[in-house]
């Protein structure tokens, strides 16, 4: 039995996603100083960067890696079509800021079709058993939020009711790493269900690594600069990277919440322990996707279907088969199993990806695999995970993040209190940190000269303002 993407995900409270284009580069080098610095060119940095140069100040982006997106990579080599690696979908389309720009840039933005099947054993569910499956889900999301009105935040877990029977273990594998990374024992009931309304997502046909990239086209990026060490103060920001130093009025911090308490970003003085707690009460889940290509359609599967199966454990995965109608498809698996699975190496999730589909469809799905990817974003050196998740108690944390260090401003997911663990929240983040720093830093400064005082025998002349020296608006 089919049941529509809207009955799941309405269910299981949405799948939230976890994680090679440039943009303007710099031709002579990184530029000294700036009004605002922004380290990282994810959807927070670009959102923020577009931000501050609509505001009409100088704006340098910094990013480690060799490319913008952050957590949103969309490969185009490995199978010749779009295959997103990270973010794949994005959220409440007829609100979402970057949805309105990805259609005014013209790229093809398409709701997810319905297709949504449950596997039990070698076999489609019956349409008892996938009503049963539906009502654990339901069950389970009111449980958790019944729990978010006590007065302790406590896990998740403990919200689980005991009698789900068969469907246990996969409404938890749903609702925990399948939709945030985490299993639910890790995960705040309070942070779980002010998590907002994810029922309604889109996705771009041409990734969103390719979406964000066109975003970011007329946006300074020095790529391939990590950012050092930070110096601040409450009226200035000194950003040391290994292309020099840039000196700004303000910085806009957008790594991810275990970046930013890794230490591989110095501070002068040192961050203060407050917001270097909060990120630690929410750090990334593990999340990640393995790609196979499948010639001849083994599965027997439609276009963009996705199936999840009756699991007995936390060791099960997630798939999407046949994107946008390709032969390519991902398995994605989650949590702690996740995690463990993805330190063992790419081949290994290889292996898992190929012995779960013959498990669900037979063993000739291996003979069929002729390409073959994993991503491992808990050893991305510049994100170490995949979405922030807070644990029991730390969800008043992502407040704390919104909080100004002196002249350093966070953005990312992590700091957004409903849209966590998306790319809306990360856009509406980096924009929210943009205009606190342009706030911070004021009004620009006026370098027109003021016009001669005006003689009565003529009449008054108009002057039209001249741009600011410090300005960079294309």
């Amino acid at each position: 039995m089919k049941m529509t993407r809207r009955d799941f995900l309405l269910a299981s409270a949405g799948l939230a996603a976890a994680p090679l284009v440039t943009s303007r580069a710099f031709a002579a080098g990184v530029p000294r100083e700036a009004d605002i610095v922004v380290i990282g060119a994810g959807a927070a940095g670009i959102a923020a960067a577009r931000r501050i140069i609509a505001a009409n100040r100088k704006v340098i982006v910094v990013e480690a890696a060799s490319a913008v997106g952050g957590r949103c990579l969309t490969d185009t080599a490995t199978f010749d079509i779009p295959v997103d690696r990270g973010a794949r979908l994005l959220h409440n389309p007829d609100t979402s800021a970057i949805v309105k720009l990805a259609r005014n840039i013209g790229l093809d933005m398409a709701v997810a079709p319905a297709g949504q099947k449950i596997r039990v054993g070698r076999r489609n569910a019956r349409p008892g058993e996938t009503e049963e499956f539906l009502a654990a889900l339901v069950r389970t999301n009111r449980a958790i939020e019944e729990a978010s009105h006590g007065k302790l935040d406590t896990a998740c877990a403990a919200a689980i009711p005991k009698d789900l029977g068969d469907w246990a273990a996969t409404a938890e594998f749903v609702l925990g790493a399948n939709a945030t990374g985490k299993d639910l024992k890790d995960l705040s009931v309070i942070d779980k269900v002010r998590g907002g309304d994810r029922s309604s997502v889109i996705s771009c046909r041409q990734g969103l690594g390719t979406l964000l990239a066109k975003l970011a086209d007329q946006v300074p990026v020095a790529l391939s600069t990590p950012a050092s060490r930070i110096s601040w103060s409450n009226r200035d920001v000194t950003v040391e990277t290994p292309a020099g130093r840039i000196d700004a009025r303000a910085a806009i911090l957008t790594v991810s919440s275990n970046v930013l308490t890794s230490g591989a970003i110095r501070f002068s003085p040192d961050l203060p322990k407050r917001p270097l707690d909060a990120a630690s009460k929410l750090s990334l889940g593990s999340f990640d996707r393995i790609a196979l290509q499948l010639s001849g359609n083994p599965l027997g599967l439609g276009r963009d279907d996705v199936i999840i199966e009756q699991s007995s454990s936390m060791k099960t995965a997630s798939l999407l088969a046949n994107i946008g109608g390709s032969s390519v498809c991902s398995i994605d698996v989650g949590g702690a199993f996740g995690r463990d699975l993805s330190e063992q190496g790419e081949q290994a999730m290889i292996a898992f990806a190929k012995e779960w589909l013959a498990k669900l469809f037979g063993s000739e799905v291996a003979a069929a695999v002729k390409k073959s990817s994993a991503t491992r974003w808990n050893a991305a050196p510049f994100v170490l995970g995949a979405m922030s998740g807070a644990a029991p108690g730390g969800e008043p944390s992502r407040t704390v993040l919104t909080e100004p260090i002196g002249a350093v401003f966070l953005a990312g997911e992590a700091t957004h209190e409903t849209l966590w663990g998306t790319v809306d929240g990360a856009w509406e983040s980096g924009e929210r940190a943009a205009d606190a720093a342009l706030r911070k830093i004021g009004p620009a400064r006026d370098t027109t000269p003021a016009p001669p005082s005006p003689r009565p025998a003529r009449s008054h002349r108009r002057y039209a303002p001249a741009r600011s020296a410090r300005s960079n608006q294309p």
